[in-house]
Order: C-alpha cells, then structure tokens, then sequence
C-alpha cells in the first residue's frame, strides 16, 4: 500500500514537472487512467517531422515497473521504427526505478535529429483520404465553404482505451479535408493512436454518392464505420473516431466500441429515424434466418 502511493506521489510530481518544462506541447489524454500524450519534434523550424509518443503510467511505475508506450509517425519506416523502439527499451532498462518520462521524449527527440533521408516536407498531418474529385461537377470544385461545424461526441473508456466520435455535415470533398485539418489543429485529437474516417457526399445532379473511408492503422476499422453510414441512409456526413490505445488489446470489441462511438453521436444530433433504422434492422435480421 505504501509502495503504490509513493508511485501515485512520484507520478504526480513528474507529470507537474513534464507539464511544466513541455507546456502546451504536453497533453492528457485520459487522467484517471494516467494516459498522457506528446507530439515531439527535432527542433528545427524547417523540418516539420513529428513524432507521437503516448504513455500509460501503470500503478506500479516507477518502482517496478516501466511506463507503457506506443510511438506513431506516419513517414516512418519499418526500419527506424526499429531503432526507436530500441533505443526506448534501453532507457527504459537503464532507468527502472526512476521516473523516466523525460528521457524517453528526449531519447525520441535525438532520434529525430539523428534520422537521415526523410522528406521534410512530410507532417504529422497525413493524406489519409484519397478523395474522389476527378469527374465532379464544376460548382461543387468551384465552391470553396467554410469549414463546417464539427460537433464532438462524450469520449468514454473502456479497458484503458478511449473513443471520441466527431461529426460534420459535408458536402465537397474540400470539406472533408477541410474538417480533418481543423480536426488535427486538436493536440489531443492529432496524438490520438488512430483517428478513424468515414464520409458519404450525395451528388444530386447524378444520383450517386461519393463515398470513402480510412481506418488509420485500425484494420478494417473504417468500411465499418462506412458501413454505418449506409445503413442509416445518411447523406453528406463525415465521421471521425478517436481512439486512444491504452495498453491493453481489446480483441474484437473495439469495433462494437467504434461504432457505438459513432452511433451514439449520430443519436444525440437527432439524425436517426428510428422507424427506418429499426425496419433496416428487421429486414437484415430476415434476410438472415431465410
């Protein structure tokens, strides 16, 4: 007992002092769970490369036990993703019972320094999207809207990961990137382990919609959020899910907790007819017992 509410004092005492010394740069994702997040850069007001670094401050660090953490840079290589890791599991092995947060930034922030032959002009902002805009027609190219309000939904936790839905009503898909720049402008959002998209734009002139999705790195993660979409018959949206990997694999689930995400803010906004969807759901169910 003694031994953990020294680790909570020392833990508290290193998060003021990272806080302190890293200032706006420094994030919490999900306090209770003692998840905290930075994106980490060389430096350099050139060089625009950005590393993510989340850390999860288990009960028994730094006594016993080592922060757990997950890196993500969209430009790196398998390869210098290697030696990142390893050069984090040294500090890590050199530094077991001292708090060690500070060094393991810095150890990423050297890194940086040291990585060769990357393109500069490569950001934490990745083209996630391949948007479809060949063959549109010329007003909706032509528009240029402002970015369309985004509505967010109540994050919530389940084992140590945490989902937050965002939502917008779009209808180019210069909107659509439109949003998910003004989305990453959102520390927290932009550090998230995966930030999942989905979008439907109806072209009324043509009767057809444009429609795409990204799972960022969460396999499959985004044609089931697409496949929400469809199911709900909604026309000219954008959903993006957060989540924030807290150590712990959830298996299956985190595709019920995505699209519950999704499907609790589509809810709240009041754009479910649920006459339909629960008519959708009946003929689904029929379809299957035949």
């Amino acid at each position: 007992m003694m031994a953990t509410e020294d680790n909570l004092t020392r833990q508290v005492e290193e998060i003021e002092a990272l806080a302190a010394i890293y200032g706006d740069e420094w994030c919490v994702v999900d306090e209770v769970s003692r998840i905290f997040c930075i994106a980490i850069t060389e430096g350099s007001e050139k060089n625009t490369r950005k590393v993510c670094l989340q850390v999860m401050l288990p009960a028994e660090y730094p006594s016993s036990e080592c922060p757990i953490y997950q890196i993500n840079a969209p430009w790196l290589r398998e390869k210098e993703r290697m030696e990142f890791s390893e050069r984090l599991l040294q500090v890590c092995q050199e530094n077991t019972g001292e708090c060690m947060v500070h060094l393991l930034i810095e150890s990423i922030r050297e890194s940086l320094i040291m990585t060769e032959n990357v393109d500069s002009h490569i950001d934490l902002l990745p083209d996630q999207l391949t948007v479809i805009t060949q063959n549109l027609p010329d007003t909706q190219i032509q528009e240029d809207f402002e970015t369309p309000e985004i509505h967010h939904g109540d994050a919530f936790t389940e084992r140590r990961s945490t989902f937050q839905a965002h939502f917008a009503h779009v209808y180019t898909p210069s909107q659509v990137k439109k949003v998910i720049k003004k989305l990453y402008e959102n520390r927290k959002i932009a550090n998230a382990s995966h930030n999942i998209v989905a979008y439907r734009i109806f072209c009324e002139d043509r009767g057809t919609f444009i429609q795409d999705c990204d799972d960022d790195g969460e396999t499959a993660a985004g044609g089931r959020v697409l496949h929400l979409l469809q199911i709900l018959d909604l026309k000219n949206v954008l959903m993006v899910v957060s989540r924030w990997y807290g150590g712990i694999l959830l298996g299956p689930d985190r595709f019920k907790h995505i699209n519950n995400s999704a499907r609790n803010l589509i809810q709240q906004l009041g754009l479910i007819n649920s006459k339909s969807d629960n008519s959708k759901v009946k003929k689904s169910k029929a379809k299957k017992t035949r």
